[in-house]
């Protein structure tokens, strides 16, 4: 049996996107050895907290989440490389590591979801090579005193997403999810390095872009509107723009209405479970999450759906089960 590409799948039902895959590592309570074992014993710098790592260290757990998120209805699983460039990795002095991050990341994701595919053909997985923004802006200086300083440069970013992006496809990702855009000339360099990754290998693989506006403001951190960033985008052939992080889904929703209105890409979303509390945590139950996200489905906006922070299992669950009683949002009549 041929399975079906993602496109095709696009255009007979809403897919689910996983939930948070730091909310879920927050669960095991890991300490530092759980970020060294067999890899990193003795790397001179503290490791806990860099997740990536785990997909090299505690492959197991890496595993098990996305186990559960498959089992609770996902359609599509990001691999653990959030923060797997070199840019993201200095901080670690983990720079020589990129490679193998991104690449286990994405073949324990592989490995899961084609068991899966396997055990119902009817419903295949699929996995999102996840490429965070990074910690540096291009757009923006860091330094109040010198508003034309740049701590990271367009090329210098194109040559950490190319490492990234390699791995994801040598480890065997069908497609590519450049996520939480805080600053689209970062996205520009993700997707430029992406473009030339395909020239060189042959290979093109779908894409989705993810942008996040940053508060009520309705704009990103480097002050684009949702249409404005849109426009930004759109010279690639994408799967999905969309919007994900930052907001809850009730208040992401006038932003999802703007690109619904604007573009012929699929359109994609992945809110948080609310806004966080004063102490950090996300109070927002499934069933609170599944009430907004009706409001998606009920208009029509929504091609992918899924959770970012603060998400589980259970959110995925809830908007999976609700979701399946919906059409996809038509890319024909914009």
């Amino acid at each position: 049996m041929t399975m079906k590409t993602i496109q095709e799948i696009l255009n007979e039902r809403i897919l689910i996107l996983d939930g948070a895959m730091g909310t879920m590592i927050q669960r095991y309570q890991l300490e530092e050895d759980d970020f060294r074992e067999g890899w990193f014993e003795n790397h001179p710098h503290s490791l806990k907290g860099n997740n990536d790592l785990l997909s090299l260290t505690r492959p197991e757990i890496i595993k098990e989440i996305h186990r559960k998120y498959f089992e609770a209805g996902a359609d599509i699983a990001e691999t653990n490389t959030f923060s797997g460039t070199t840019v993201a990795q200095a901080d670690y002095a983990l720079e020589h590591a990129v490679y193998d991050i991104n690449y286990h990341s994405a073949k324990i994701a592989r490995e899961v979801a084609d068991e899966f595919t396997r055990s119902n053909p009817d419903k295949p997985r699929y996995v999102a090579g996840s490429i965070g923004p990074t910690n540096r802006t291009a757009s923006i200086s860091p330094d109040v005193n010198d508003p034309g300083f740049r701590a990271i440069s367009f090329d210098d970013l194109v040559l950490a997403y190319k490492e990234q992006v390699k791995a994801l496809i040598d480890g065997g990702v069908d497609l590519l999810l450049v996520e939480t855009i805080f600053d689209t000339l970062n996205a520009k360099a993700a997707l430029f390095a992406i473009d030339e990754v395909y020239e060189e290998l042959n290979i093109e693989l779908p894409i989705m872009v993810s942008g996040t506006i940053t508060d009520q403001s309705g704009r990103t951190l480097t002050g684009q509107t949702t249409e404005a960033f849109l426009i930004s985008v759109s010279h690639m052939p994408l799967l999905t723009v969309g919007l994900n992080c930052a907001l809850g889904a009730s208040m992401m929703r006038p932003y999802l209405q703007v690109l619904d209105k604007k573009t012929a890409f699929g359109v994609s979303a992945h809110p948080n479970a609310g806004l966080p509390n004063a102490f950090g945590q996300y109070d927002e139950t499934p069933e609170m999450m599944a009430v907004q996200i009706k409001e998606f489905l009920d208009e029509g906006l929504i091609n992918i759906i899924g959770g970012c922070c603060g998400t589980t299992p259970d959110h995925i669950e809830a908007i999976a089960e609700l979701a399946k009683n919906y059409s996809p949002r038509s890319t024909t009549n914009v």
